[in-house]
């Protein structure tokens, strides 16, 4: 259903204007002169045209100025930004135009400005995507250069879009190039910190913070002295993703933000968890072609090394997370991001997932920043409703009091195409519902989920990357893929959320990959993929390293779906697709490969409205109250700690003077980590020393070196699959390059911290040829975090 109205309101910006007329007509020439008192009273002059001000109803902006292109202001100008991205010794410009109605020339009124950040005004080359089908881990080394591109002519107007709609209501309209497009200058970086501060030096320039000049010589600077100073920022896909950077700057006067299937963190557009996954329709995609298809500066030289760094630096070997990507994740400065945001996406988006919308309207949640999310069943774009819109950027950049902070933050396009209202999303009603994977009776046919477990033995697929999930989710019989799945449904089940699987698994090769695939099952129909998950088996504690497999052995496999909302309908089945590799999305390795996967140790988790008792319900066997009973069990949660069982100090063992460097070993105290706080939490504990410090001499704390273990308390209780405790020993430090400075003892990897374990070590002291005798002591702080 539409929005409702949030009650009806008119409000309006006013000026006085004086209006002076005193014209007397002579022989038909216009003079000035004074009346005589018995002439007739000449007629009152015509009042003059009230000025056209800014305008609101229902909350809303109205379109009260000219829609007359012609008559708009337009400027062409050069913003000058903090950053020079190119490396020619010049703080890179960022081209951009804006367009405002003419009375913020004639009558001094000053507006807001919604702003378009985008490197694709410009065009782009025919840019080859890299090869998919080799092994994984074995990437090819090198690919076709980027062609030149057909660079569309951006100047003096690089776009009109949002101009029709929002020049009419009162509003600025800003398009900026992407640094190293058009007639930016800089460089592109798909996603790099530069890219931020271009759309952040244009908000600067809105307030007066940063320099635009008419051309690129520099001479001539123009201010933005019609601008209220309050920005937003809107676009869709790249041009979406750019407004999340800016806000993560914390600039000053981005006060809204309409990210429309964005991207919130780089590496989960071109990874998971590990795994090299192209967004979907661009198999072999990645960071630097993305950078080539967008460089259409004239001087292409220029950015080329750039260029190259991304491709040397993006890792399609390992897939893993490293600084490089970490740069390019939004997310770490969420704490910055104070526009209200207004998140869109498509439910069905295969290119930005919904991951990239779900972790950032999480961080908008958790930081009390105003939010509403937008979810509608298309795949890429699809922007909210006007309506939606107007009273957003009305409420944030015009601060009129329309009360959209106190309306539902969630509206779903729903199946049947009806746009429903929902206090938040998730749904606060989903709860997790883990269903075991039961085995197929007959080899390479189809298992059963269920609340329950049955049936013995492992079962096993062979990867095979050259037919689409779709094909294997249809097939009734396959050697290829592991398939399982409910009774029919009696009722509808809504999912809300993201689902998570957890596979018992041994593999026959050290590389391989590993996909998951929700699906709609029907005896009826045919199957519909409703979401997926991939991971890359070497990354199974961690993103940012990879810890090799082994063939053969068992080990536990924990990743996420892609967030989803949807309602399975009364007659279908709800189903779990196990595969290698996925056509469409990850690497594709030569047929062969065997994953034999322990049911009994494997559990999908649901985001369910209503749980596990609608599940059942809807279930029809098995009803609360008849044959099953729902059992509810409260659970607090406790804190992270941090004890030792002695507190004595630690003795290193003596050492003789021989005038050459010498290494002295000892024990660290073991530590004991008790977090009973709950949560899908993570912990490190870190230790730094002082100088070591005599009556005779010092010596660094950096020669204090360590050789880290770690190892989990266990308990005699069984484990659900995928909630086990895992702790990971730190690197080895050696002395002349140690605990100086601030190193990692143990930690346990995001969603495997509950639990308890103990920490310890061998010490190791080096001692200079040149120390003094003497009895040394220094502090070792052991920080839990």
């Amino acid at each position: 259903m539409s929005p409702s109205r949030a009650g009806t309101q008119c409000s309006r910006f006013r000026r006085l204007t004086t209006l002076l007329l005193v014209p007397v007509m002579a022989g038909g020439i216009a003079t000035l002169s004074a009346t005589s008192a018995s002439a007739a009273p000449a007629p009152a002059p015509a009042p003059a045209p009230a000025p056209v001000i800014p305008s609101f109803v229902d909350g809303l902006s109205q379109a009260v100025f000219t829609k007359t292109a012609a008559q708009w202001i337009r400027q062409e100008l050069w913003v000058e930004s903090n950053v020079d991205s190119d490396f020619d010794g010049k703080k890179d410009l960022v081209h951009i135009d804006v367009t405002r109605v003419p009375e913020t020339n004639t009558d001094g009124l000053k507006v807001p400005v919604i702003m378009e950040l985008s490197p694709y005004y410009a065009g782009g080359s025919d840019v080859a995507n890299w090869n998919v089908d080799h092994e994984v881990g074995n990437p090819p080394t090198s690919k076709a250069p980027a062609p030149t591109p057909a660079r569309k002519n951006t100047s003096p107007k690089i776009s009109s879009i949002y101009e029709s709609t929002w020049v009419p209501r009162g509003f600025a309209v800003v398009h900026a190039e992407g640094f190293g497009s058009g007639y930016s200058e800089g460089c592109p970086t798909s996603g790099g910190t530069n890219e931020s501060l271009a759309g952040k030096a244009v908000v600067d320039w809105l307030n007066g913070r940063a320099v635009a000049y008419t051309s690129t010589a520099r001479t001539t600077t123009m201010t933005a002295d019609w601008a209220t100073g309050s920005v937003g920022m809107m676009g869709t896909s790249y041009n979406g993703t750019l407004p999340i950077g800016v806000a993560s700057t914390g600039v000053q006067g981005l006060d809204a933000i309409v990210p429309i299937s964005a991207i919130s963190d780089w590496y989960d557009y071109y990874r998971a968890n590990g795994a090299v996954r192209a967004p979907g329709g661009y198999q072999g995609e990645d960071l630097d072609v993305l950078a080539d298809y967008v460089h259409t500066r004239a001087d292409l030289a220029v950015c080329q090394p750039v260029i190259d760094d991304l491709r040397a630096k993006e890792d399609r070997k390992t897939g893993d997370s490293n600084a490089f990507w970490k740069e390019r994740d939004y997310l770490a400065n969420a704490d910055k991001i104070k526009a209200a945001t207004l998140v869109a996406h498509g439910l069905n988006d295969w290119n930005v997932m919904t991951k990239n919308a779900s972790a950032l309207y999480e961080k908008l949640k958790a930081n009390n920043v105003p939010h509403q999310i937008y979810l509608h069943q298309g795949g890429h774009g699809g922007a909210p409703t006007d309506t939606l819109l107007n009273r957003w950027f009305t409420k944030y950049l015009y601060k009129v009091d329309n009360g959209v902070q106190d309306r539902p933050k969630a509206y779903i396009v729903r199946e049947n195409n009806v746009l429903t209202e929902y206090p938040e999303w998730p749904d606060a009603a989903a709860k997790k519902v883990s269903l075991a994977l039961n085995p197929a009776a007959e080899a390479n046919t189809v298992g059963g989920l269920a609340f329950t477990r049955s049936g013995t033995g492992t079962e096993k697929l062979v990867d095979d990357a050259s037919k689409k999930a779709l094909v294997y989710a249809t097939a009734t019989s396959s050697p290829n893929r592991l398939l399982y799945k409910t009774a029919p449904l009696t009722q509808a089940v809504r999912l809300s959320g993201t689902p998570t699987i957890s596979l018992n698994l041994a593999i026959s090769k050290p590389k391989a990959n590993l996909t998951a695939v929700l699906v709609q099952l029907s005896d009826t129909a045919a199957p519909k993929i409703i979401t997926r998950g991939w991971m890359d088996p070497e990354n199974r504690t961690s993103i940012s390293a990879s810890t090799p497999v082994t063939p053969g052995t068992f080990y536990q496999f924990n990743f996420d779906f892609q967030p989803k909302d949807y309602v399975f309908p009364v007659g279908t089945r709800i189903g779990v697709m196990v595969l290698s590799s996925d056509n469409e999305y990850t690497v594709r390795p030569a047929a062969g490969t065997e994953l034999t996967l322990n049911p009994a140790k494997s559990t999908v988790n649901l985001p369910l409205v209503g749980g596990s008792a609608a599940l059942a319900d809807a279930l029809g066997t098995t009803t609360p109250g008849g044959t099953y009973q729902v059992i509810t069990a409260a659970v607090a949660g406790g804190s992270l700690a941090l004890t030792s069982p002695s507190q004595a100090p630690v003795v290193m063992n003596p050492v003789t003077l021989t005038g050459i460097d010498q290494i002295t070993t000892g024990s660290l105290n073991p530590m004991k980590v008790v977090d009973s706080r709950g949560v899908n939490g993570t912990w490190n504990l870190t230790g730094q020393v002082s100088d070591f410090a005599s009556s005779t001499g010092s010596i660094l704390g950096d020669n204090l070196g360590w050789n880290p273990t770690a190892t989990v308390i266990a308990g005699t209780l069984p484990v659900a699959p995928g909630e086990e405790t895992v702790v990971q020993a730190g690197g080895v430090a050696t002395p002349g390059a140690g605990l100086g400075s601030a190193k990692t003892l143990c930690s346990a990897p995001s969603g495997s911290s509950s639990g308890s374990a103990n920490c310890g070590g061998a010490l190791n002291l080096g001692i200079p040829g040149s120390a003094r005798l003497g009895q040394y002591s220094a502090i070792l702080t052991l920080t839990l975090i």
